[in-house]
């Protein structure tokens, strides 16, 4: 099979990519890295300073550049709607290109879309969720350009077009699976998210012998809001504060993935996610490690695994009392093995997200198609 995996995020495209290619599956992806994290891509298409002219024209002379090679494959699968550093406006052009000249179009549910932000402001599909504490609004300024940019603007346009013309939607967090399925039951299909255990040196932790409780946490200031780390990250300051002998706290702000998996490495556990109820790409990266994910751990993602055994997660609810309680009475007072949760950890990766044993299933559902 000849496949083209189009964007990125958080290294979902490339590692399924890996995963294709164990398979015997010939496949490109076209990128940007993600931007600063700067994952590995096949073809990049990288976009210079917003505000310069000449940036703009050059990514606009790389797209023109690229695209027309982008043709007979049997599998083409777009990130997000909003797959080129564009306005939304200008990207159904590229999308009807990839349609006329390829075979199967599937979308991938992996995070901002129309349907994440009319789902999560609905109030009631989730208890908590990026948009809401059960019936009421958040409201923090990075909400307002979602709700501008997918629920009203030319972004949840774009969306709906494309949902309504592919041939599948894939869902890679339970959450995500919520927001699609009531619109699209017969073309949607949850697979969780790929890792490449093989790629993945573990954190110098797993067998040491454990003095303090190193909580490491990522930081992006202009989304601190919308992910709960500015709540985290005031809950470790205050257990640094009571225990200053017993946890260590590491930062990492606006790193590249490289430099972020080396700030990993010597840690116990990692905070992520305050208003999810599954882990995502950057904590399932952790647990492959052998770290402790403290965040979204909620009972229907294990359900939607199949998962009755392992609960290697220390799920929170998104309130700093409840991180700070949550590491205080499981991880600082002996009440949790340390070990155990990180062996744990690997073990969860091992069952649910193979990147080979993944990429089996992307192909399944593509050629049910």
């Amino acid at each position: 099979m000849k496949v083209l995996l189009v964007g990125e995020y958080s290294n979902v495209h490339w590692t399924l990519a890996e995963g294709l290619r164990a398979l015997g599956h010939e496949v490109t992806v076209v990128s940007d890295g993600d931007g600063w994290k700067n994952y590995p891509r096949d073809i990049n298409l990288r976009r210079g300073p917003l505000d310069s002219k000449r940036a703009t024209l050059k990514y606009l002379f790389d797209i023109a550049r690229v695209w027309p090679s982008l043709h007979g494959y049997d599998v083409v699968q777009l990130i997000n709607p909003v797959f080129l550093d564009l306005r939304a406006e200008r990207i159904w052009p590229f999308y009807r290109y990839l349609r006329k000249h390829n075979g199967k179009m599937f979308l991938g549910a992996f995070g901002i879309d129309h349907f994440w932000v009319k789902v999560g402001m609905d109030c009631h599909t989730f208890r908590y969720s990026d948009f809401n504490f059960g019936t009421e609004l958040r409201d923090y300024p990075f909400m307002h350009t979602m709700i501008a940019d997918w629920l009203r603007g030319s972004k949840g346009t774009l969306n709906l077009r494309i949902a309504d013309d592919c041939d599948g939607i894939i869902s890679g967090l339970y959450e995500n699976d919520c927001c699609y399925r009531p619109y699209y039951p017969d073309k949607t299909r949850f697979i969780p998210f790929p890792i490449n255990r093989a790629a993945v040196t573990p954190t110098s932790t797993l067998n040491a012998q454990r003095s303090t409780l190193n909580c490491f946490i990522g930081i992006q200031r202009e989304r601190s809001s919308y992910k709960g780390t500015d709540i985290m990250l005031a809950a470790l300051r205050r257990l640094q504060a009571d225990y200053p002998d017993r946890l260590t706290v590491l930062e990492a702000e606006n790193v590249p993935f490289a430099r972020y998996q080396e700030m990993m490495d010597n840690s116990h556990v990692i905070l992520d996610q305050l208003y999810s109820y599954t882990p995502a790409m950057n904590a399932l990266l952790a647990m492959a490690k052998g770290l402790i994910v403290v965040g979204g751990g909620e009972p229907e993602h294990y359900e939607l695994l199949g998962e009755h055994d392992l609960r290697p997660i220390i799920n929170v609810q998104p309130t700093e009392q409840d991180v700070y309680d949550q590491i205080a009475s499981r991880l600082l007072s002996g009440k949790e093995d340390i070990h155990q949760l990180q062996c744990d950890s690997v073990e969860y990766i091992c069952r649910h997200h193979d990147h080979v044993a993944v990429a089996r299933q992307y192909v399944d559902f593509w050629s049910s198609i």
